[in-house]
């Protein structure tokens, strides 16, 4: 089923999960769980363009992940090579721009190389977005930020007397990003893994059982139905929500 093409969210975000578990469910090794969840990947932005969201932002290798057994962290940073060298020429022909958020130059060479190379050839891309969380953790971002904020202070570009929250947000990874409208976890998980924490302060969430290799347009879509029933009130009253008072970005911000 479609779902009604008003109301859509304009940005979702997914914490992939379930690889593991799938492959182990079938008696494979955990990498073919996450090679068949490289194909997931596809298949979900190849979905959320179908759909009309314009921002999807996937949760790919957090920084806790790298305490993960060696050969599994090296095998995982082979798929993400292989996943930017074989996808670059699809995001190009289909005008999807390549972002990426964390601690990029930290990873190894090769995935970075690829990935520098794939966000500068979609860089003018304006249409359809697809977000990277790599190496990223909520709580790094916010002591990254705070770091830069800081030195912004001491430069004299920014006054803390006049801080608010839209003038920190300058300075986490999503800077020039909107926030995500719904958030999906996958594989009956219900918590966010230090997952764009900040960001998702308004955000509807949705728990999905499905382990993420076996997550399809129609799980998608479902997700969406879901959000598209909810009410959001930021702050405010039901009433008031009825009688079409909306917030103000402002206040949202503040």
């Amino acid at each position: 089923m479609q779902p009604a093409s008003a109301n859509l969210p304009q940005h979702v975000a997914i914490i992939m999960d379930g690889n593991g578990r799938w492959a182990k469910q079938r008696g494979l090794p955990r990498i073919e769980g996450h090679r068949r969840g490289v194909e997931t990947v596809r298949a979900i932005i190849d979905a959320t363009r179908a759909l009309g969201i314009r921002y999807l932002t996937l949760y790919a290798f957090s920084a806790e992940n790298w305490q993960r057994p060696a050969d599994e962290v090296s095998a995982l940073m082979g798929l993400l090579e292989y996943f930017l060298r074989r996808e670059t020429k699809v995001l190009i022909k289909n005008h999807v721009r390549l972002h990426t958020i964390g601690r990029i130059d930290e990873l190894p060479a090769g995935p970075r190389k690829e990935l520098q190379h794939a966000v500068a050839a979609t860089r003018h891309f304006t249409d359809w977005n697809l977000v990277l969380a790599l190496n990223y953790g909520s709580r790094t971002e916010l002591a990254d930020a705070a770091c830069a904020y800081a030195a912004a202070v001491v430069a004299g570009r920014e006054k803390p007397g006049e801080s608010s929250w839209t003038t920190f947000s300058r300075y986490l990874y999503t800077a020039g990003l909107p926030d995500p409208d719904l958030l999906i976890r996958t594989s009956g998980e219900t918590r966010l893994s230090n997952f764009l924490l900040m960001q998702c302060a308004y955000a509807e969430m949705v728990f999905s059982p499905v382990l993420w290799p076996d997550f399809t347009k129609a799980e998608l879509a479902a997700a969406v139905e879901e959000y598209q029933r909810r009410e959001r009130r930021y702050g405010l009253t039901a009433e008031q929500i009825k009688a079409g008072t909306a917030p103000t970005a402002a206040a949202i911000n503040r």
